[in-house]
């Protein structure tokens, strides 16, 4: 619980009542809409109902959307002591629960199953055996190597076997105690291509052959895809006809038979990301060799760790500034004094050619791999705080 509770020391809560209250609000901050999480959350069941939502907490751990989407019913796809404990506090049950992670400490196994946890995620022999050991006749889901080409953050291979292995480890998990419960795929991060979906499930569907019998569970991950500046998106209902293509496309498993596995997905980004908005200030404008340089004071150590490689490029929004303002392209860099802070140098990013220290720039669909991503305190700068937006009809709460 400790590790909790100093994450939630770090995150403060504010939720502004007057225009004199968003004056003294911290920059830079997110703020992140209730609301918009719940309706996000309504439109992934609505795009995909027969799928267990699983939500990634990594996304965005913060506690009023643990409890909301714990409310809501959603499972959750945990990774850490800590977020097992931020759970635990949302109210989340150990059977809604289950342990995504392939890469687990002893210490990560016995927390999990003290607290009820039974459901977990492996990739390699010797963690494997490590729940064989800790978590006897725990349910284990073997992960898969997906093809995550289209994703913005590819894993690049850090995870997964190829379905012969994945067959082996199912075996070994059975002979040793364990349930040979599923197996699962994650098609990478803020993936735009639908058939990564299907090309996960062909592979699942190739280790269940191997293993010559069906398993209960089929996750296919997360990397459903939200707006970004980078260009258009697929929708979830683009995804979610993916998924259902490729499961009948593989009902029958030669060999096994007909396979109706249960359908968990782990959707991160697609519940929280558009319900935040990353409010900055701009803090100095420099001409640079022939460039102009807008320095905020937010950058890749604050919480836009993901403009790392510019693999997300934001839409950005100015208040203050009409939309048809005269715009050109700028280098936009973060306030520290390290050389890699700098959010974008080759996207076409456009501000305003009047925009001055003081400005506000805001980023959109920022709810996502923010606050979660902000240090600890690089350059002596705090945590990315959040500011909650509730809706009208919720009782107040102070923090």
């Amino acid at each position: 619980m400790g590790a909790q509770r100093a994450a939630r020391a770090h995150d403060r809560v504010v939720e502004p009542r007057s225009d004199s209250a968003d004056r003294v609000m911290p920059s830079p901050r997110l703020e992140l809409d209730l609301a918009a999480v719940s309706r996000a959350f309504s439109a992934f069941r609505d795009a995909l109902p027969e799928a267990e939502p699983a939500y990634a907490v990594k996304a965005n751990p913060h506690p009023e959307v643990l409890g909301l989407l714990a409310a809501r019913g959603a499972s959750v796809d945990l990774a850490s002591v800590g977020e097992l404990d931020a759970c635990l506090l949302a109210g989340i049950t150990p059977a809604r629960m289950s342990w995504g992670n392939p890469v687990k400490k002893p210490a990560d196994v016995r927390a999990a199953v003290a607290a009820g946890v039974t459901r977990f995620t492996t990739d390699a022999p010797a963690d494997v055996d490590l729940l064989a050991r800790l978590a006897p006749g725990a349910a284990v889901t073997v992960r898969l190597g997906a093809d995550d080409t289209g994703s913005a953050t590819p894993f690049a291979g850090k995870f997964g076997v190829t379905p012969d292995e994945a067959a082996a480890l199912l075996t070994r998990a059975r002979d040793a105690g364990l349930r040979a419960h599923g197996l699962g795929f994650h098609p990478g991060s803020q993936q735009t291509d639908p058939d990564a979906w299907r090309r996960g499930i062909a592979a699942a569907a190739r280790a269940v052959e191997h293993f010559g019998a069906p398993v209960a569970e089929l996750d296919v991950g997360g990397g459903f895809p939200t707006p970004h500046a980078a260009g258009p998106v697929p929708d979830l209902a683009t995804c979610a006809d993916a998924i259902r293509g490729a499961l009948a496309a593989h009902r029958e498993v030669p060999g096994v038979g007909v396979w109706r596995p249960h359908l968990v997905a782990e959707p991160g980004r697609a519940l929280v990301a558009e319900a935040g908005v990353l409010v900055a200030e701009v803090v100095l404008v420099a001409d640079r060799a022939g460039r102009r340089w807008v320095y905020l004071d937010v950058g890749r150590y604050q919480g836009l760790a993901e403009t790392e490689g510019e693999m997300i490029v934001y839409r950005l929004r100015t208040p203050g500034h009409p939309s048809d303002a005269p715009r050109g392209p700028v280098v936009l860099a973060g306030p520290t004094c390290d050389g890699d802070d700098v959010l974008y140098r080759r996207a076409d990013v456009r501000l305003p050619l009047d925009l001055a220290p003081g400005d506000v720039v805001e980023f959109l669909g920022a709810g996502a791999y923010t606050a979660s991503y902000a240090s600890v305190g690089f350059n002596g700068l705090p945590p990315l705080p959040t500011v909650i937006r509730r809706p009208v009809e919720t009782p107040e709460e102070t923090a």
